[in-house]
């Protein structure tokens, strides 16, 4: 929220410099974006009157103006505006000035003719685009006819304000105004508070009640108040109106909008007119909308609502989004005469549903989302008809309708001194405490120490003591609060099992050579169902940002996928990524939310090397990626029993290159390599990657890791070839020849596979090095022949193999 020095200063005794000021609100309040000047940059645009005109002697739409800027001799300017005319007073930059983007104005001709500045609108000398009023959009801007020639322009059109950007957290939504911010400064500051109220005539011939009837559904509307003004003149604002919405950012519309708007920035109370004649049966009733109502907003959008919008409708139909837009149908225009005026709260949920469903957030929504002062509705009402009475010259009829009002009171909270000074680690005393409520506009009664405090209804964020000891901290100061120590023993901090298994995971992976990639969580439909471990329902979002980003994923490979992509469409062609992170997964529809599992993933395309002297890059395998995902598993102590199955259950890998993972009997996870389809999609070369479920791996019983004596003894090695289907897996051989190899054998290794020319069909021939030691005594060779025997017969028993 744009924040006016100059409107603060109407409520408050402020002399503070504006950083100052902005940088208090910041240590105190809520954060500051920052201070804007409209005038920073700006020279040499001065007020200027046009005395008389000509057309150019070479253009059909030019004008040869004759300008008083105060001079001794009158400056000529060439201008194109379409309103230009005698006599008007106007922006001029003149030679040598600076606009906006910082341009310079030159002396110059224009087909052959000598302009010597030029004659200005709103938005060239710096005021947004967006808020200039229609009226101005198109040609150049007049100012007041008591504008004095030669002045700056900056204080006839409110460009010497300074304005603090307010960056109002979701719990102050009372900052959302000039009341409310003031009422934050002058506890701040412990300045008087000098708030203007409405002094509000009825001289209408009816009662509002007698014009239109108003009800509220199921209390929707804690508050709805509505009044009737007739014999309205629907014209333009006036000038200091036009300027505090502009500076806020509001564009002006007209008298009747730029009330209810203004009312808005004062008391943060969201206000809407509407076009009397254009309700049917002169009714306004708060109600949820009906499935595949249609309504036509302010913005032109025609929006189809559901049984969840909140809508204001007449006896046919919804004439406005309730708390967020009003309805094109029902609004006020230059022919409009009689207007009712609307002030309301709406269920703050709702509105925000609401306003997310169809994509509109006002400046309204904010501050319903955020909440408003229950307190100020009528007298807001009240606010902005005066106004409009007298910019208008309107009629306000008797008596305000009220379809509902909760009256709501002051909040109740009890605390103590001692409390808070045990919070806070200060000393304060009784005075200086009550002083701080009472500067906040709280009431507050004392007794030995104990306070009951009455929390006025616009303060809607204060609820429990330890609101009241932030409001206490807050303008104390917290840079005047001592540093303590804790009082409680302190303890040794340490990880966790878990924190401590996650790091090592990725001290693993970074050590084997892939590089840490962070993926978004949500995913388009299709990436968050690849390469599923598990079942499991998608979790969509229902207000999605973007089509990619729709649905929680439940892998992680696609999304390194993504970045492999990324990385390869910028000529990188060696990329091995890993991501640690949790998927989402529902066992159902109905579940209301998902279940968070750590996973772990890691992808090589190119080479993990580059060529060097000594060495040459080389592709990756499978054999490869199974490594790394050996070492992993090996470096978490669960490797004692691993077993590769191969797998075609995944879709969107390569089925003849990829298998499950078990440890113990237990699927954790696969590898293999990506699908080439997969790989096309994606625009990248050929890739491989495993995925795991950390969380199962943590869960697992873990073999300690124990030191072990080095054998002084030396080991004997016995080497066999064998011809074996091949529909033997290498892995069913080496259990056989451990569960075999008696109590020596410390190690099998196989160093050869061969298939092709000798070999007969549907064989393979495999050799294994087999390592017998004791570590007690020197190995004979009888204790090791009987046991290899016994490893020959066992293979030839379990597979028929032909050793060779």
């Amino acid at each position: 929220m744009l924040v006016s020095y100059k409107w603060l200063k109407e409520y408050l005794d402020l002399s503070v410099p504006v950083d100052q000021l902005a940088e208090k609100i910041e240590r105190t309040a809520v954060e500051v974006d920052g201070v804007v000047r409209p005038d920073a940059g700006l020279k040499k645009i001065v007020v200027g009157k046009i005395l008389s005109m000509e057309n150019h002697p070479d253009s059909d739409h030019l004008h040869v103006c004759q300008v008083d800027i105060g001079e001794d001799e009158p400056a000529q300017i060439v201008c194109g505006a379409p309103n230009v005319a005698v006599g008007k007073k106007v922006i001029v930059a003149e030679h040598g000035a600076r606009i906006a983007n910082n341009e310079k104005i030159k002396r110059s001709k224009m087909r052959g003719v000598v302009s010597n500045g030029m004659l200005c609108g709103l938005d060239e000398i710096g005021i947004d685009k967006n808020v200039v009023p229609k009226e101005w959009s198109n040609g150049i801007y007049f100012l007041p006819d008591d504008a004095k020639v030669g002045d700056d322009v900056y204080s006839y059109i409110g460009m010497d304000d300074e304005l603090i950007d307010l960056d109002v957290t979701p719990n102050r939504g009372d900052m959302l105004s000039m009341y409310g911010t003031a009422h934050e400064l002058a506890a701040i500051y412990d300045l008087p508070l000098n708030l203007d109220h409405p002094d509000l005539t009825e001289n209408g011939t009816k009662r509002t009640s007698e014009l239109i009837n108003a009800t509220v559904d199921d209390q929707i509307a804690p508050n709805f108040n509505v009044r009737v003004l007739t014999n309205v003149k629907v014209q333009s604002s006036p000038l200091w109106l036009q300027i505090r919405l502009w500076n806020a950012g509001i564009k002006p519309i007209n008298n009747v909008v730029d009330a209810t708007n203004y009312i808005m920035l004062k008391y943060g109370q969201p206000m809407h007119a509407y076009d009397y004649d254009k309700l049917s049966g002169h009714q306004l009733v708060v109600r949820q909308a009906k499935a595949g109502e249609q309504l036509k907003t302010l913005n032109e959008n025609d929006n189809e609502l559901v049984a969840d919008d909140i809508v204001v409708a007449d006896a046919d139909k919804p004439v406005a989004l309730a708390g967020v837009m009003g309805g094109f149908d029902s609004q006020v225009t230059n022919d409009t005469t009689t207007i009712v005026l609307e002030s309301a709260t709406f269920d703050s949920v709702k509105v925000r549903k609401t306003a997310q469903r169809h994509l509109i957030h006002t400046d309204a929504s904010q501050r319903f989302e955020r909440g408003v002062d229950h307190a100020s509705v009528r007298e807001a009402l009240d606010a902005a008809a005066e106004i409009i009475a007298k910019d208008g010259n309107a009629e306000v009829q008797s008596e305000i309708v009220t379809a509902s009002d909760d009256h709501l009171e002051p909040t109740v909270v009890r605390t103590s001194a001692s409390r808070i000074n045990q919070v806070l680690g200060t000393s304060l005393t009784t005075d200086e405490i009550s002083s701080i409520f009472e500067r906040l506009g709280f009431k507050v009664a004392e007794f030995n120490g104990d306070y009951t405090v009455t929390v006025p209804v616009r303060r809607w964020d204060i609820h429990i003591p330890a609101d009241l000891f932030e409001e206490v901290a807050r303008i104390y100061g917290y840079d005047n609060i001592p540093s303590t120590l804790p009082l409680s023993r302190t303890t040794v901090g340490r990880l966790t099992e878990k924190q401590s298994l996650i790091r090592k995971t990725r001290a693993v992976l970074e050590g084997a050579g892939l590089t840490h990639a962070i993926s978004y969580s949500l995913t388009s439909a299709d990436k968050a169902a690849s390469f599923m471990m598990r079942d499991s329902v998608a979790t969509e979002l229902s207000f999605p940002m973007s089509s990619d980003h729709t649905t929680l994923r439940m892998n992680l490979l696609s999304g390194l996928l993504t970045d492999v992509a990324y990385n390869q469409a910028r000529s990188v062609n060696n990329v091995a990524l890993y991501e640690q992170g949790r998927v989402f997964y529902k066992d159902a529809d109905d579940q209301v939310r998902p279940t968070e599992v750590e996973h772990v993933a890691g992808t090589i395309t190119g080479s993990l090397t580059a060529d060097a002297w000594d060495h040459r890059a080389t592709e990756p395998d499978f054999y490869q990626v199974k490594g790394i995902a050996d070492l992993l598993l090996a470096e978490l102590n669960v490797a004692g029993d691993v077993e590769y199955q191969a797998t075609d259950q995944y879709p969107d890998m390569h089925p003849g290159r990829t298998a499950n993972v078990y440890v113990h009997g237990h699927l954790v996870g696969f590898v293999g390599q990506i699908h080439p389809n997969i790989a096309k999609q994606y625009k990248i070369k050929p890739t491989y990657g495993f995925e795991f479920d950390l969380q199962k791996l943590i869960d697992m019983p873990k073999q300690d890791q124990q030191a072990k004596v080095i054998s002084k003894y030396p080991s004997v090695s016995r080497d066999i070839a064998m011809l074996v289907d091949k529909t033997v897996t290498n892995h069913q051989i080496v259990e056989v020849i451990k569960k075999r190899g008696g109590a020596f054998l410390t190690n099998v290794h196989l160093f050869d596979i061969f298939e092709g020319k000798g070999i007969p069909a549907g064989k393979k021939s495999v050799a294994y090095s087999l390592t017998y030691q004791n570590k007690h005594d020197t190995m004979v060779d009888d204790d090791v022949n009987k046991a290899f025997e016994k490893v020959t017969k066992a293979l030839q028993d379990e597979f028929n193999v032909t050793i060779r």
